[in-house]
């Protein structure tokens, strides 16, 4: 492969929006090992919530592709290869990328916990207002509304 193409290859991996219009590859060789990306990303996008084991799966799988995907790309800097099997190459690494970027917009928090726990603490803060408002309790020290010895209305 000529330098020229071999620059051409990495600018169309570099392009903002190299993804658009591109398709998760059906199957692809991650790591010397077989995995059916499209349905791994589909399956995994379908849920609402990921539980902390398929978390540890998706964190290992996202590894595993940025791995592939740099290695795929020295093959285009450095590797003596054609200009054919470097277009393959882009290809198979913008696959990658759109896959990442599926299991990417997941985000690395559990939302259903996060979501109980903003709950939990909006119960707190709204239980303190109605015990303040009250006059049951100071809810920023733990005394009682008013003084304990004074009493109310006497």
């Amino acid at each position: 492969m000529k330098e020229y193409e071999r620059k051409q290859l990495i600018e169309r991996l570099d392009r903002e929006g190299a993804t658009v219009g591109a398709e998760i590859p059906e199957r692809i060789d991650v790591q010397g090992e077989q995995v059916e990306l499209r349905e791994f990303v589909f399956e995994i996008k379908r849920r609402d919530t990921i539980p902390p084991g398929e978390r540890e799966r998706v964190d290992r799988a996202k590894k595993n592709l940025r791995r592939e995907r740099l290695e795929r790309r020295q093959k285009i800097e450095e590797g003596d290869i054609t200009f054919e099997e470097g277009e393959r190459l882009v290809r198979s690494i913008v696959g990658i990328d759109r896959a990442l970027n599926g299991l990417e917009s997941l985000g690395p928090t559990d939302l259903e916990r996060e979501q109980q726990a903003q709950e939990a603490a909006d119960r707190k803060r709204w239980m303190s207002f109605l015990k303040q408002a009250l006059g049951h309790e100071d809810a920023s020290s733990g005394r009682l509304g008013g003084g304990a010895g004074r009493g109310r209305g006497g």
